[in-house]
């Protein structure tokens, strides 16, 4: 059960209701899981949404790539509504379904491609150890561009928010939904 609920409707403040009607008017039709509780403040919910469009819509990472870095991350936060909104996503937008699976057992996955590389392992690492190695580094821009990489660790960062979101406020899987990510020691439980 979340800890917090989206404003009803009709209790809504005029700012609250305006921010909401941005985002069912924009690129994703509906007001994001996150937004339930980033509505207490309309303008984080405002700027954050609107992040959140442009990270994951208007990016030079095609979408396959986009989903694999929100699975990373939504795997390292055992995020389970991140992770099963993203799934979905990311077999829609062309992953394959065993890297899906080998993210999901924490497993490395076989990669198809050298930005599939990139993605993975720079995801993997700054989440892991903060930092990005210089020869990763030097990698990922090879592989994604200069602009790629801001845009990748700008995705990151916007899906930790998100992870770190939904696991406190305990937004996202109904009560009834096994959750398929397994936990391990410190993860969060649904």
């Amino acid at each position: 059960m979340a800890r917090i609920e989206l404003t009803p409707e009709a209790e809504r403040t005029p700012e609250e209701q305006e921010v909401c009607q941005e985002a069912v008017s924009g690129i994703r039709g509906r007001v994001p899981a996150p937004m339930i509780a980033w509505l207490k403040n309309p303008e984080l919910a405002r700027r954050g949404q609107r992040l959140g469009e442009l990270l994951r819509y208007q990016t030079t990472l095609e979408p396959r790539l986009s989903e694999l870095a929100i699975l990373v991350v939504g795997r390292h936060w055992t995020a389970h509504y991140e992770w099963t909104v993203h799934k979905r996503e990311g077999l829609k937008a062309g992953m394959d379904p065993e890297v899906v699976a080998a993210i999901a057992e924490r497993r490395v996955p076989m990669l198809r491609d050298a930005r599939e590389r990139a993605i993975y392992d720079v995801s993997t690492t700054l989440m892991a150890t903060r930092r990005v190695p210089d020869d990763l580094y030097r990698r990922g821009v090879e592989a994604l561009g200069e602009r790629g990489m801001v845009e990748l660790v700008a995705l990151l960062g916007y899906y930790t928010l998100v992870a770190m979101t939904l696991n406190v406020f305990e937004i996202g899987l109904p009560d009834a939904f096994a959750p398929e990510l397994g936990a391990e020691p410190g993860d969060p439980v649904p």
